[in-house]
């Protein structure tokens, strides 16, 4: 893929276009979506974890057609093997050769819906992946293509005949959202247009794929003062030592809600980071990084969510920087 640079201000209109677009279909939904293309100009992964019917799989296909991308999907059960992800090598008995059969997860966008009834041994096939950006098949290794994003759904009030995700994996995915119930009002309008479907067929892509990882490119230069980098270390190590905690947030954890912070400043239009952003992003990158001591595994979702909220409340919020690089483009 060739280098290609894109000029700040036509991201932010590229963004604001995608954005409104995936809003169009996805109704009441807009702080999720900005999440969403967070983790995909930081280049992360994003858990969807919230009960049946609330969007979750739309909302990845909108995703999709919106970009020009190749998605792959992985409906996951427990009979999917690590093959039926990563692909296969075929063996052609007339040359004598090896030749790689990619599977769903050699394109640029994924879903892997139901990502928890896959077995362990296919949840781990997943790792590489998401991780190094490449997949290990008969001792080849492939990379993937770029741009990479992979997008899971689980439900998480269902346990029957599912295998509960490892916290090393958790910790993989950048973010986990939750989309919730639409408002009353919300849900009257949706049922008053009725065709997401037909808007998902007739959609034409408002972003290259290239476009994208230039994108990524400019966000690795959005400037992070120290004062916001002392900040989310405080939050960190305040996580740890909290009571209700067995392990707190990783610097694995710190690092990866630095880089969503500089891409939710990027799409906003700024060169740098302020404290609105680390703070709007600390619950979908932060809560599912803890282990708890002792909590109901259907509870668990809230109680993170609320342990790092009093983490939050325990640490000073920078209210003041340096102002170094901040006239600086991104």
């Amino acid at each position: 893929m060739s280098k290609i640079r894109i000029e700040h201000e036509h991201a932010v209109e590229l963004l604001n276009r995608l954005g409104n677009r995936i809003a169009d279909v996805i109704i009441g939904k807009k702080q999720e979506i900005q999440y969403i293309l967070a983790a995909m100009l930081s280049e992360g992964h994003v858990l969807l974890e919230d009960v049946p019917g609330t969007g979750k799989t739309m909302l990845i296909r909108t995703v999709a057609s919106s970009l020009d991308c190749a998605m792959g999907r992985i409906q996951c059960t427990p009979d999917v093997m690590p093959a039926d992800v990563t692909g296969v090598s075929i063996y052609h008995s007339k040359s004598g050769e090896f030749s790689f059969r990619p599977g769903p997860l050699m394109n640029n966008i994924v879903l892997a819906d139901e990502i928890n009834r896959a077995s362990p041994r296919t949840q781990s096939s997943l790792l590489e992946a998401m991780e190094e950006r490449s997949v290990t098949v008969d001792g080849s290794t492939y990379a993937l293509p770029r741009p990479f994003l992979l997008l899971a759904t689980q439900n998480p009030l269902q346990f029957e005949g599912t295998y509960r995700l490892p916290e090393a994996q958790l910790d993989r995915f950048m973010m986990r959202i939750t989309l919730g119930y639409p408002k009353p009002e919300q849900e009257v309008e949706l049922l008053s247009r009725v065709r997401s479907q037909e808007m998902l067929e007739n959609m034409h892509p408002i972003m290259l794929a290239e476009e994208v990882v230039a994108m990524q490119r400019e966000v690795r230069q959005v400037h992070v003062d120290t004062v916001i980098k002392q900040y989310l270390v405080g939050v960190a190590v305040a996580s740890r030592g909290h009571d209700a905690v067995r392990l707190g947030i990783s610097p694995r954890g710190t690092l990866a809600w630095m880089t969503a912070a500089q891409a939710y400043a990027y799409a906003q239009g700024r060169s740098y980071v302020v404290p609105d952003d680390v703070q709007s992003l600390a619950l979908p990158v932060l809560s599912h990084r803890i282990q708890l001591k002792s909590v109901n595994r259907a509870d668990s979702s809230e109680v993170q969510e609320q342990v790092i909220r009093e983490v939050l409340s325990s640490v000073p919020v920078p209210v003041q920087m340096s102002g170094q690089g901040r006239g600086r483009r991104a």
